[in-house]
């Protein structure tokens, strides 16, 4: 301690009060400079140990844990902590002593323990991590840097045991494969990380009431009355067979006791791999073959099988033969296939869904309509005929009576939510909710469409008609904590079938301004307070949304936006200019008049292009049925979603178009320069793009060439490197043309020498050669095990066998001396007659009872002749009546 005091004192004295300050925390400080030097060495070890096949445990502690991915880990985690936390107190010299130090690093261990299951990757690391501290601090035992009682890590708590329900409740997830849903919307709002905790819990009782009692019905009714917080499991057989197959492959372990898919789970990164992506040309991982599985890309189980096969080929083809990864990529290969071909040969009748639910994944016709997943339909409201629900469906099924159903995704009206006062919201627009229910598809009204707030505004769906209803959607609608919030991505809250699809519009003559509207449930307000509770919607029926929301004076949450401002009145419009008269100079006499009249000119073109242009069917929405000004009218079945509105510059561009009318100037021709850069096909495919006002069609590549003079101005060696036209010409991409061909010739292209590729190739086919001997040297092997097993099978039946007679023979010993010993105490020394008197005497009673026996059976035979004999008396007499007859 003295010595430390010693060696900090000899630090000179700066000018810096910064430096002021932390020289006087190191005075103070009992830590030595071989302490902090340890400390720090201790921290690198952590981050820079790498087990055998490559893996880094430190890389889930680096830093703390994201609360918006994980949200309860801070309910359980009282004290988080991580490996930033440990170097930050290190470059600032917080530690006061050794111990403290100690405890952060026997935290970090203990937290990742608590969190997770024993069987968890973090869990497994956290081990590693610990036995990696303890060893360091045992090192620095040894050399006396510090005290032994100091390397002992601290108790921090026992370990909390795990959770036997977890783990049914861990399958269940794995069965259903939401996951893809939750890291959609995990970051959207505070619905989807309540809808993550009440997983975890379990899913709540079908027929439980909203306060918690339970409905007195009937089987029959049991699915018209189903609440969920997500759609139901609606698997065909080929969708429960691959999930089988990804539900087996997550539990082998290799030889050090880790779980072989964990290496395959996610794509490496980009940033930090690129060379994958290069060698790699079709990657894929667990994680987007779940993407593609529930949004039903995969036409059979082969088809499943093949990207499995890519995704194990590219980590045998990427990795060494002697690495982990490539062991595990073969293993699972082997056994995804063995579980593939094990499910295949299941009946169908094995996948039966809960309640004998049977997919109609191909929609259901009802009323002369297909009506399929991802259709927006309007359903029976019973608590109001006048607003039916607006819903999208979800899932399809049949029921064991032949009955037909759908889940749909309900939508709430903004008088159907409780939300702040000063609240707006656009004319016919609902809100996302987290209600999926069951109907059946005689409920279902008519259908409609909602679109999203960034599209309602430029056109109308194509091919709706007319007289259907269109909506607008901006946010998701928390029913617990009645919030509002606005939704990020469209896509995440549309079902897994249709995300990846997309939908044609006919776009409006120009951007609609859409202006939001006030609460219409302002009249509710009354004499409420800030200070008051959140009111309740009232309810009404069970399978139908609340009769009436409420609104409140409560504070306005964070992501609300503030009412909008009054809109100004507009200014005065300024007088219009005298028109220009015609004038006699020529245009070589004036230029800067030259350079107006072409741009008016220019102008006059373009606009009278723009009014001339054609207009596509249904370019606009019909007339509302409501007036704009009266706010308190919601969703009255309008036609249209929005009133129409005339463009505010209309006036103006009529004004303008006069002038240029009266303009005594002309554009002159324009003429062709060889300087400038000219088109190839690319004009004719923009062309036909801007002609229909697809704005979802696909765009295609343009390809462009200079003309002959910009061309011949490039050196002939340059232009060699690139792709030519047949004149000659270099061709320019917008963006990388596919199947590009490559040069062979000398000296053209930048690539490998023939030297490397050929040792390239080599090493390929050595490899090949090499794995294909391992693959029958593995065949070999299993062959024998196979023998060996089948040969110590039948050696154990043999075995069986013999020991079978032998204890027969024992037993049968046994029973002959237990009989002789009855015997001898029965009749004593003359117990050898007394047997056989009874032997005599069981003989003489065994053959009067076969006697009396064998006169039974002859007593029966008569019986049975005479009444032969009658049967065929009286067969004799009919004949003879139905003769007579």
């Amino acid at each position: 301690m003295d010595s430390a005091q010693d060696t900090s004192s000899t630090t000179p004295v700066l000018e810096s009060t910064e430096t002021d300050s932390a020289q006087v925390k190191e005075e103070a400080s009992p830590v030595t400079d071989d302490q902090w030097r340890a400390m720090k060495l201790i921290v690198d070890v952590l981050y820079n140990h790498r087990e055998s096949d490559g893996h880094d445990p430190s890389k889930v502690f680096h830093r703390k844990v994201n609360k918006r991915a994980l949200p309860d880990y801070y309910d359980v985690i009282k004290e988080p902590i991580a490996l930033s936390t440990l170097k930050a107190k290190l470059n600032t010299r917080e530690y006061q002593s050794f111990s403290e130090f100690v405890r952060d690093c026997t935290l970090i261990t203990h937290n990742a323990q608590t969190y997770n299951r024993p069987e968890a990757q973090a869990y497994q690391d956290a081990l590693i991590i610990r036995s990696l501290v303890e060893a360091e601090f045992n090192t620095l035992v040894s050399r006396a840097i510090i005290e032994p009682e100091v390397a002992i890590l601290p108790d921090l708590g026992e370990i909390p045991p795990a959770d036997p329900q977890f783990v049914d409740l861990q399958e269940e997830e794995d069965e259903d494969d939401d996951d893809e849903d939750e890291d959609d919307e995990v970051d959207e709002s505070d619905e989807d990380e309540g809808s993550k905790k009440r997983r975890k819990r379990g899913p709540r009782p079908s027929g439980a009431k909203r306060d918690g009692t339970k409905d007195d019905i009937r089987v029959g009714e049991l699915s018209t009355k189903k609440k969920r917080g997500r759609p139901p499991r609606v698997d065909t057989p080929m969708e429960s067979r691959i999930k089988a197959v990804l539900k087996g492959i997550r539990k082998p372990k290799n030889d050090v006791g880790q779980i072989m898919i964990h290496h395959f789970e996610r794509l490496p990164d980009k940033s930090t791999m690129p060379e994958y992506f290069v060698e790699i040309k079709e990657p894929i991982a667990i994680e987007l073959i779940k993407r593609k599985q529930k949004r039903k890309k995969y036409q059979s189980v082969d088809h499943f099988m093949r990207d499995m096969d890519i995704m194990f080929q590219n980590a045998k083809s990427y990795n060494t033969d002697e690495s982990q990864i490539y062991k595990d990529a073969v293993a699972l290969q082997r056994e995804a296939h063995r579980l593939a071909e094990q499910e295949k040969k299941r009946p169908d009748t094995d996948f039966v869904m809960e309640e004998g639910r049977l997919p109609l994944p191909m929609g259901i016709t009802h009323n002369g309509e297909l009506w399929k997943v991802g259709d927006w339909i309007h359903i029976q409201n019973a608590n109001d005929v006048t607003k039916p629900i607006v819903a999208q469906i979800y899932r399809t099924w049949q029921d064991t009576e032949g009955q037909k159903w759908v889940n749909a995704c309900w939508y709430y009206r903004p008088e159907q939510t409780v939300h702040q006062y000063e609240k707006h919201f656009y004319p016919n627009e609902v809100v996302k909710t987290g209600q999926y229910r069951d109907h059946h598809v005689d409920e279902i009204v008519d259908r409609c469409f909602v679109m999203f707030f960034t599209r309602y505004s430029r056109g109308r769906p194509r091919g709706l008609p007319a007289d259907k209803d269109v909506y607008v959607c901006e946010a998701r609608y928390n029913e617990e904590k009645h919030k509002l919030n606005k939704i990020k991505t469209w896509a995440s809250c549309l079902p897994d079938e249709v995300r990846d699809k997309d939908y044609e519009m006919d776009l409006f003559d120009g951007l609609r301004k859409e202006k939001k509207v006030p609460s219409p449930l302002l009249h509710l307000l009354e004499d409420a307070k800030e200070t008051d509770e959140l009111p309740k919607p009232r309810w009404g029926a069970d399978n139908a949304p609340p009769i009436v929301g409420a609104v409140h004076r409560g504070s306005r949450d964070e992501n609300q936006s503030p009412p909008p401002e009054p809109t100004p009145s507009p200014p005065p419009q300024p007088p219009l200019p005298p028109a220009r008269q015609p004038s006699n100079m020529s245009n070589h006499e004036q230029p800067a008049y030259r350079k107006q009249s072409e741009l008016s000119a220019a102008m006059e073109a373009a606009t009278q292009a723009f009014v001339s242009a054609p207009t596509p069917a249904h370019v606009s929405h019909s007339q509302s049925s409501y007036p704009a000004q009266t706010v308190q009218q919601y969703h009255q079945h309008s036609v249209s979603p929005a009133p129409l509105s005339q463009p505010q510059n209309s006036q103006h561009s009529r004004s303008y178009t006069a002038q240029i009318q009266h303009s005594p100037f002309t554009q002159p021709a324009p003429s062709r320069s060889d300087s400038h850069s000219r088109y190839l096909h690319a004009q004719t495919a923009n062309r036909n793009n801007s002609s229909t006002g697809d704005v979802n069609a696909a765009k295609q590549y343009e390809v462009y060439a200079l003309s002959d003079t910009a061309n011949a101005a490039i050196p002939d060696d340059i232009r060699r490197q690139f792709q030519q036209d047949e004149a000659g010409r270099v061709l320019f991409f917008t963006s990388p043309p596919l199947d590009v061909q490559k040069s062979i010739k000398p000296g053209e292209a930048i690539g490998h020498s023939v030297r490397y590729m050929a040792e390239k190739l080599r090493r390929a086919e050595a490899l090949k050669e090499k794995r294909k001997a391992d693959e029958i040297i593995y065949l070999e092997e299993e062959a024998n095990r196979k023998r060996a097993k089948h040969e110590e099978a039948v050696d154990f039946t043999r075995d069986v066998e013999d020991l079978k007679i032998k204890a027969l023979r024992v037993l049968t010993k046994q029973l002959e001396e237990s009989t002789d010993s009855m015997w001898k105490r029965l009749y004593g020394e003359k117990w050898e007659e007394g047997r056989q008197l009874e032997v005599q005497y069981l003989e003489y009673s065994q053959s009067i009872h076969q006697g009396k026996v064998k006169q039974i059976e002859q007593g029966q035979k008569k019986a049975k002749e005479r009444e032969t004999v009658s049967q065929k008396k009286h067969g004799d007499y009919l004949n003879s009546i139905e003769l007579c007859g």
